[in-house]
């Protein structure tokens, strides 16, 4: 990734008008962060802007949209829109399936697409790549980007969503790919005024209680295997449906396996209404990406995901607790 890479996305920006921005199914931090801080500073620009997503904006992020930006994907609302756009955004993913109900309007559309996203095995559908797989997160891109254009236009609202994007996607900032650009990063974005105590704090705690008992079942399902190298939790449909709340509820209930003492790979089990969602995760130089590959998943070395459809739940944790243990050391 260089200046020649941003020189091609700077001129598409330059020579179109309208855009649409869309992401992965369950935004996450980085998803959502990077939406925002495209959208405001193309608006910055005097572009029509809109981001579409397929799922609604979980909660606990919905201090980053306080006035509406981003809208959930209506087919009747949004497909002349996404079919007449001059160019079309695709962030944190590089897999069109990701996008869910977007998937077939995004890829029917004429506009220039552009990914933005670093994560492995980009799929060929997009016209630009901007991809580092290095990269702590793809705000991190995205803010290079955007310097790259303009450093001028940065301000409070464009900082803000890109803090919290980079601070949730290296578990503030502790996780392996860290480093001295990072904080360097992050030192810039403060100077606009963002508040890192107000950012985890909306981010972190303020669960509902809802939240908290379905985190107190999924504990109680916490199991141990191969000489307590590999750990696993379960959430069920019936979990969901008595604490009401959702799979989106269960960011970060990776950490809880993985913080076991002797522990290599640490495993989140979903279950769906259409089958098993699978959050793998991973210390050092296990492949955990690897390991979803084999389920039809992908990510990053240490974190990855797979979504299973029409599975039955006990059956794909055998499978996959079989499947892991050729990589655990």
């Amino acid at each position: 990734m260089n200046d020649e890479s941003f020189e091609k996305i700077a001129k598409q920006i330059k020579q179109h008008n309208s855009f649409i921005i869309t992401s992965h199914v369950n935004p996450d931090g980085d998803s959502l962060g990077c939406e925002l801080a495209l959208a405001r500073f193309l608006k910055k620009l005097n572009k029509i802007v809109h981001i579409i997503n397929h799922n609604e904006t979980p909660k606990f992020y919905e201090f980053l949209d306080k006035n509406n930006e981003i809208q959930k994907y209506f087919p009747e609302k949004h497909n002349e829109l996404i079919k007449n756009s001059d160019v079309i955004f695709i962030l944190d993913t590089n897999q069109p399936n990701r996008l869910r109900s977007l998937e077939e309007p995004v890829l029917k559309s004429p506009a220039i697409k552009i990914v933005i996203d670093h994560h492995l095995e980009a799929d060929n559908f997009a016209d630009y790549y901007l991809i580092d797989e290095q990269a702590t997160s793809t705000a991190e891109i995205l803010y290079k980007l955007l310097l790259f254009m303009n450093n001028n236009l940065l301000d409070y609202d464009i900082a803000h969503p890109l803090y919290t994007a980079i601070m949730t996607d290296t578990g503030s900032f502790r996780f392996p790919r860290t480093d001295v650009e990072t904080h360097q990063i992050i030192a810039h974005l403060l100077h606009f005024g963002v508040d890192p105590t107000e950012v985890y704090s909306k981010v972190y705690e303020t669960w509902t209680p809802g939240r908290i008992q379905l985190l107190a079942k999924s504990l109680s399902t916490l199991k141990l295997e191969y000489d307590g190298k590999l750990a696993y939790m379960i959430c069920t449909i019936k979990m969901f449906e008595s604490t009401g709340t959702t799979e989106v509820e269960t960011d970060n209930f990776t950490n809880y396996p993985m913080s076991i003492e002797g522990v290599q790979i640490g495993l989140l089990f979903n279950e769906l209404d259409d089958g098993v969602k699978i959050s793998f995760r991973s210390k050092g130089d296990i492949p955990v990406n690897e390991l979803a590959k084999e389920l039809g998943g992908g990510g990053h070395k240490n974190a990855a995901g797979a979504r299973l459809f029409n599975v039955n739940l006990q059956d794909t944790i055998i499978t996959t607790i079989q499947k892991a243990k050729k990589y655990l050391i």
